[in-house]
Formats: C-alpha cells, sequence, structure tokens
C-alpha cells in the first residue's frame, strides 16, 4: 500500500486552530456557567420569608408574654366573668313588743327604652304604646296619660313604675318584653304616720343601690340598719348576661342590717298622736309635744309631735314636718323649772311644805323688779302654795335662801344644759348660762325658768327623777339591737344620778298634788289636770316668748306646759305636754288628763284608796 502523502501545513492549521480552540489556553482561569433552577430560587425566598415572619411572631410572643400579659389577662377575665352584687336586707324597727313600725320587702323598678319602642314597631308603634301604658297602668294603678307620654317621649331610657312587687313586674314582662326590671327594696311603714317623728323614713338610693335613711332613726342608724352587701363573681355567656352553671369562682355572702328594738309602746304612741292630732284641731297651737316615760326606768313610751308625716306618701310632706320638736326644739320651761328650787329648798333643810311665807305682789333682784302672774298685796302663802299657786316672788325668796351655787349645782344634776344621750337624732341640750357668765338679775330668772331652755325631752327627765326618788336615770328609746341570727344586744343602761334624797323627793310629790286639787279658796294652777280616783302631782309652766328681732319677750305668746305623774304616791309613768303659742288662754293640763285617764284604764292601775284632805295654799 503506498504510503499516504504529507498533509500541507495550510491543510492542517485548521485542526490546530480547532484543537486550541477546544482546548485550555495555556495560563487562564477556567470559567464555569450554571443555570438556577426556578423552584430552587422559590424555596430560598419561602425559607427567607418564613425566617422573617418567625422573628416577628417571637417579638410579638414576648411582647404579649411580658408586656401586655398583665393588661390582657384583665380583659380576658372581663370579658368571661361577671360580679354579681348580692344586696342585704334592711333591718327592721321594731316596737317594744315586737310589732314592726318599719321593715323592707322585695321590690322592682319597671324600665323600658320608648326609643328602641318606636324604631323596632314601626306604624305600629303608637297602638303598641298605648297598650303598654293601659296595661301598666292597670297593674301599678299609675296615670295612664303619664305612661304614655313616657313611652312616647323618644328616650333611650325610662322609668314607668319605681316599686313594684315581683308578680307584678315578671306579669308585665311576659305580655310586653319591652320592659326590663330593676332589683329594688321597698320599705313599708304599717302605721303610716305611728312614731314617724322617730322612726323616719328610708328611700331608694338609685346611686348607692339601696335604701338609704332621710331622716330619724332611719337616718341616724342607717350604717346598722343597712348592713353589707355581699358579691358573687361568675362565668357569664359571651354577649350576654347569662350565668354559667356551676361557674361561680367567688362569693361573699350579704351580711342583712340588724333590727332595731325601741322602747316605744305602739297602743300607747297610737292614743298620744290621735288625742295630741285632736288638741292641735280644737286649739291651732303652732307647734306642740308630748314625751311620756316609764318612771322608773325612763324608758320613752310614747313621743309625739304636733306636726307629723306619713312615710307612705312622701310627695305630701313639707319639711316642717319632717322634724322631732321633742328632742330638737329648745324652749323656755318657765314655772315647771320651779321644782328645782323646791327640791333643793327641800333636800338642805331650808323651808317645810307648812311653812308660811309672807309674800309680797313683787320682789327686786339686783336692777330688776319681778311680779306674780296676778295682782296680790302680800300674802301668807305656804311653801306648798308658793308652788301650787305657782309664785314667781315666793319661788325667788326660797331660791335666795338656797344660794346661787347650790342651785346652779342642782341644774346639772336635773340633766339640764346638756344632751340626755335619748338615742334620737339632732337633740339639742338646750341653754343655761355657764355659771361665770350670771350677772345680778340671773338669779332673778333662773328659778322661775326664764333665761334658759330645755326639751320636751329633758323637761319630762327632770320630773322623772322625782318620781324615782330622787333619782335621775338619762332617757332611753333604743331598748336593744337584733344582729343577724337573732342574737339580741339589750342597749346599756345609762348610769342614775342621784339628785335628792327619797326623802326630800317624797315630800316633793306630795307638794305637787296640790297643784291639781280643786278645794274652796286652796286651789291649785291645773284642777283640769286631775283624774278621777287617783292622786296626780304635777306642775304648769307658762314661759312669754322670745321674739329673735328685738331678743325680747312678746307679750301673748308663751309656750304652755304641765307635766305630770301617775299616779302620785307611786308613780308609773311621767307625761309631759308642751303647746307652742296657742291662742288665747289655753292649757297644756286637759291634754295631760286624757293620756293619763287612757294609762290608768288600760293599766288598771289601782285607784287611791282614801282622798287626802286639801293641803293649804294660803294661811287663813
Amino acid at each position: 500500500m503506498p504510503a499516504a502523502p504529507p498533509r500541507s501545513r495550510s491543510a492542517g492549521a485548521p485542526r490546530a486552530a480547532a484543537g486550541r480552540a477546544s482546548g485550555p489556553h495555556p495560563g487562564a482561569r477556567p470559567t464555569t456557567q450554571r443555570r438556577v433552577d426556578p423552584v430552587t430560587a422559590r424555596l430560598r425566598i419561602g425559607r427567607l420569608l418564613l425566617a422573617a415572619l418567625l422573628a416577628v411572631a417571637t417579638l410579638k410572643l414576648v411582647v404579649v408574654q411580658s408586656i401586655e400579659a398583665g393588661d390582657l389577662s384583665a380583659s380576658s377575665a372581663r370579658q368571661r366573668t361577671t360580679e354579681i352584687s348580692l344586696p342585704a336586707v334592711r333591718g327592721a324597727i321594731l316596737d317594744r313588743t315586737g310589732a314592726p313600725l318599719a321593715f323592707s320587702v322585695d321590690a322592682r323598678a319597671l324600665v323600658t327604652n320608648p326609643r328602641l319602642i318606636a324604631s323596632t314597631k314601626g306604624p305600629e308603634a303608637a297602638a303598641y304604646a298605648a297598650e303598654m301604658a293601659a296595661g301598666v297602668a292597670l297593674a301599678t294603678g299609675q296615670n295612664q296619660a303619664d305612661l304614655l307620654a313616657l313611652l312616647t317621649s323618644g328616650r333611650g331610657y325610662a322609668v314607668l313604675a319605681k316599686l313594684v312587687d315581683p308578680d307584678v313586674a315578671r306579669a308585665l314582662r311576659d305580655r310586653f318584653p319591652e320592659i326590663a326590671e330593676e332589683q329594688r327594696e321597698s320599705r313599708q311603714y304599717p302605721g303610716g304616720e305611728l312614731a314617724s317623728s322617730v322612726v323616719g323614713m328610708a328611700s331608694w338610693n338609685a346611686d348607692a343601690q339601696q335604701l338609704t335613711g332621710l331622716v330619724g332613726l332611719e337616718s341616724s342608724q342607717d350604717k346598722l340598719l343597712a348592713g353589707a352587701d355581699g358579691v358573687r363573681v361568675v362565668d357569664t355567656a359571651e354577649g350576654s348576661d347569662t350565668v354559667i352553671p356551676g361557674s361561680t369562682r367567688y362569693e361573699r355572702a350579704a351580711v342583712p342590717g340588724s333590727d332595731l328594738q325601741l322602747t316605744i309602746d305602739s297602743d300607747l304612741q297610737f292614743t298620744v298622736q290621735r288625742l295630741l292630732s285632736a288638741e292641735m284641731q280644737r286649739i291651732k297651737p303652732k307647734g306642740a309635744s308630748v314625751v311620756v316615760l316609764d318612771a322608773t326606768t325612763a324608758e320613752v313610751l310614747a313621743m309625739a309631735n304636733g306636726k307629723t308625716f306619713d312615710p307612705r306618701n312622701p310627695a305630701s310632706i313639707s319639711g316642717d314636718q319632717l322634724g322631732n320638736p321633742a328632742v330638737t326644739t329648745p324652749f323656755e320651761p318657765g314655772s315647771v323649772n320651779k321644782i328645782v328650787t323646791m327640791a333643793g329648798a327641800l333636800e338642805y333643810g331650808l323651808a317645810r311644805p307648812d311653812e308660811v311665807l309672807q309674800v309680797p305682789g313683787h320682789i327686786k333682784v339686783a336692777d330688776r323688779t319681778i311680779n306674780d302672774a296676778w295682782d296680790h298685796g302680800t300674802e301668807p302663802f305656804t311653801v306648798t302654795g308658793v308652788l301650787a299657786k305657782s309664785s314667781n316672788v315666793g319661788t325667788i325668796m326660797i331660791a335666795q335662801r338656797l344660794g346661787e351655787d347650790r342651785f346652779a349645782d342642782l341644774l346639772a344634776k336635773f340633766g339640764l344644759g346638756a344632751r340626755t344621750g335619748v338615742g334620737l337624732p339632732g337633740e339639742s341640750a338646750g341653754r343655761v348660762p355657764p355659771r361665770s357668765s350670771w350677772s345680778g338679775s340671773t338669779f332673778g330668772n333662773l328659778p322661775i325658768g326664764q333665761g334658759l331652755s330645755v326639751t320636751a325631752v329633758q323637761m319630762a327627765g327632770m320630773f322623772q327623777t322625782v318620781a324615782n326618788d330622787g333619782v335621775r336615770v338619762p332617757p332611753r328609746i333604743v331598748a336593744a339591737t337584733i344582729g343577724p341570727g337573732g342574737v339580741r344586744t339589750p342597749t346599756p343602761r345609762p348610769d342614775p344620778v342621784r339628785v335628792v334624797s327619797a326623802r326630800a323627793a317624797t315630800e316633793l310629790r306630795t307638794m305637787l298634788t296640790a297643784v291639781t286639787q280643786d278645794a274652796e279658796g286652796q286651789q291649785g294652777t291645773a284642777p283640769e289636770a286631775a283624774v278621777d280616783g287617783y292622786r296626780i302631782a304635777g306642775k304648769t309652766g307658762t314661759a312669754q316668748q322670745v321674739d329673735p328681732g328685738c331678743g325680747c319677750y312678746v307679750k301673748g305668746r308663751y309656750w304652755i306646759s304641765f307635766v305630770g305623774m301617775l299616779p302620785a304616791d307611786h308613780p308609773r309613768y311621767v307625761i309631759a305636754v308642751m303647746l307652742d303659742a296657742p291662742p288665747g288662754a289655753e292649757h297644756a293640763a286637759p291634754l295631760f288628763r286624757d293620756i293619763a285617764s287612757y294609762l290608768a284604764q288600760r293599766e288598771r292601775l289601782p285607784v287611791t284608796a282614801e282622798e287626802p284632805a286639801p293641803q293649804p295654799l294660803v294661811a287663813r
């Protein structure tokens, strides 16, 4: 085979070029080009986004679990829990036998949304409102026109009835679903005006969601009567007030209010108020007060005023009816105060009941001349006659024997110038001028009951001292409190005060029986106070009233008083009567007699075995 001819240089050049192009260039960096898969790219972006979201979530979790943890926890609790108030039942006020003078019952207020009725009922709204007004009026006794005006007022909230029985509320809600109930407590006063100036009145306080005392014991003893509300914490269904059964988280039971048991005798109180009301109608004084005390214990058995009110009808009450003048309004006692001088004279042996004094028609004390209430020359009055005839001049003659210091001491022992602590709000201490302020003429005023003031309950307390053999027991009106569970706690008895001896008190009671005697020529100032079959010891008082404008006494305007003890020998009762500015020549003695007669008959008090001989008042 012939040999292949050798290739020319030019012919081999392309191979060499091709070979150089396909092979690595000596000293050059090799390059590699790769195409990225689209799936891989999306995965990478997803991972980055996921990491960013995770970082944000982690940061939020840290914030929620640390910085916002407390607020979020509280908000969550509020959404799922509800506090339900458990109202405490207000305590009752009872008389001495346990009969209720005031007590509470469960009640409801009826409320609705007139605006919602108008929007949901459309053209039928007017007819529906009229039907609802008629239904509520029939069930509650309210005025139908007034109710219709409320229901068509366009308000967002209207009270249709403040206090209704729960059964009535339920029936109306079943008939008219737009009516809602609100929990209430209704205060009941079964006796109406009976002892209302003592008991007072309470009404529903919408802000406090409970009954609140306004006047009287309802006000002064409000905290004791109110008790303490309880609370229950429960879970409720979302968006409603429906309690989830078994979800109670916490409960504090309500503590019922305590009952107050008074010393008041309801039957006697009713009779006193009836008799006083009749007297107010007959003689028409500006005002009046009556206080009846147990002569031994000084418990207030009855306390009445000329102006009173019915707590069942608040709309009819005027401001001047709400007070209790028997303890809040002092007055000058006048001649009633003469028993202080006589008690001191008997206690210190400075006078005898049958001692005869030559009493002129007037007497001068410092720069003042004191006259008797009637014109007379010098007359031979016995010491008993000075008291029974109510001689100002004779009383000052005896007071001068007693002296200013002993007289001032007796005023304090009788409880004048200090509150009695009877247990009623707004009590006045009255006024006795301090001993250091007395002028020369002061001792011409005080022994005859001028220049000082007392309340009706203080005045009764003075005579309770004499009735109780010289021992004053501060009066009280709250006998006991009865707490939850019926635990009865008697009110502590006040410390007695020995004012005069039993001997002096007994002598003074005998002298005071002459005030009611009606013997010819030996008549006392109040025979109208006598009660057939009984000896009555008492004293009249007539004191001129002071005009606040000029500070001077007003002629023809008086405080008229009578205080007496029944029966005089062994007193069971003290009855104090005060009439404020009665027109004409009226006396307080007849009202005393009527009250005393009722007590004597009701209690079947033994009559006096033998009528004593009249006591000499004027020596003949």
